[in-house]
């Protein structure tokens, strides 16, 4: 695993009615601090990627729809430099995934459905000062392929 990087398994608790689920709670002691929480919708096939930021870590929740999510460790002084890693998150997989700052991510939205991104950060946004670097989702040094693989 790129290091930094923790996984929560969500644990689903169904009935008659639906379920529930707990995402995020502040003894799962993934963030320093509490900065926002967001949520955007994306469609089908589309791909956001990469970005990254210096001074804030993210928490990434799909849940509805489902998601390829890539992360591409830039930091130089990590032992897992310039690793690329891979996560399926959505309906068909439940987890909370933290993304520390330094590591790049983006995600392409899998299937014929949107799907729906919740996120925390541990920083508000700002416009003046938006800690958001922008990769082409191409970009030729992180080198990943985008197109679902046929084995």
């Amino acid at each position: 695993m790129i290091e930094g990087v923790k996984v929560k398994k969500l644990l689903m608790h169904p009935d008659d009615r639906g379920y529930f689920m707990e995402v995020l709670r502040d003894d799962d002691f993934l963030l320093e601090r509490f900065g926002q929480l967001s949520v955007s919708l994306s469609y089908p096939g589309v791909i956001k990627a990469f970005h990254y930021h210096k001074h804030q870590d993210d928490i990434w929740f799909f849940p509805s729809g489902n998601a390829q999510v890539v992360l591409y460790d830039m930091r130089t002084d990590s032992p897992t430099y310039k690793r690329t890693e891979v996560y399926y998150m959505g309906e068909h997989n439940f987890i909370s995934l933290f993304i520390p700052r330094g590591v790049a991510h983006g995600y392409r939205i899998l299937g014929n459905e949107p799907a729906v991104i919740a996120y925390v950060t541990n920083r508000s946004y700002n416009p003046d000062d938006p800690d958001e670097y922008r990769i082409p989702y191409n970009d030729q040094e992180i080198g990943f392929n985008w197109n679902t693989v046929f084995k």
